[in-house]
């Protein structure tokens, strides 16, 4: 597990919530592996959804899969990159992460310094428990904003609340196997700026504002 921080550590005598957010698919476009900074494509809406949790004082910690390390698609240094340009990209509206987790690993790796079956590696808990101890987080009052049921997974083994954006996977997992899925997210969001005002709503009383196509915008 790896991790960068983008902003410093406050120091909190309490514990406080948090929002994790997925990358790929949620703050940024899906394209597969991201093997070279011209694939990144942030979304647009996605600098005004970070900024308005960051204005709720809770941390932003962003968690990422990024096996293609492991896989030898790309290097540590790219993702460092990626992450360089993302922070870059939302500062223009403001927003900034306060830190940046990934996982490098994956159990069947062509590079054999990151093959290995990790804690860190979504669903497992590996980088949110690193994050909430060095934020001091209160897990049970944080939420994790993904498009998979990967990170679903992760909130429930984390004990957070748990937000299905429509992005990236996350409109063909919803419609397509949710009927099988052992527990539901608590909401599911049509992206992350509607998960943001969701977050808001519940934890701030500012009601989410209706979005066209907000049909699966609702408590699952």
């Amino acid at each position: 597990m790896s991790s960068e921080r983008d902003a410093p550590e406050a120091l909190r005598s309490t514990p406080t919530p948090a929002v994790f957010l997925d990358r790929d698919g949620t703050i940024s476009d899906e394209v597969g592996y991201i093997n070279h900074l011209s694939r990144l494509r942030v979304f647009p809406w996605s600098g005004e959804a970070i900024r308005k949790l960051n204005r709720t004082g809770r941390p932003v910690v962003v968690v990422t899969n990024q096996s293609g390390v492991a896989r030898g698609y790309f290097t540590e240094r790219l993702v460092r990159q990626v992450h360089e340009k993302i922070a870059r990209e939302i500062a223009v509206h403001g927003a900034r992460v306060d830190a940046y987790y990934y996982c490098p690993h994956h159990p069947s790796g062509r590079v054999a310094a990151y093959r290995k079956d990790c804690d860190c590696r979504k669903p497992s808990t590996g980088m949110v428990m690193e994050a909430a101890r060095k934020f001091s987080v209160d897990l049970p009052s944080s939420y994790i904003v993904g498009d998979s049921y990967r990170d679903m997974q992760l909130g429930f083994n984390a004990g957070t609340r748990t937000i299905l954006v429509m992005t990236g996977y996350g409109r063909g997992e919803y419609e397509h196997h949710r009927r099988g899925w052992p527990r539901r997210p608590d909401h599911v969001a049509e992206n992350l700026l509607e998960a943001a005002e969701i977050i808001l709503s519940e934890t701030q009383g500012e009601p989410a504002k209706p979005r066209r196509r907000t049909r699966v915008a609702q408590k699952a």
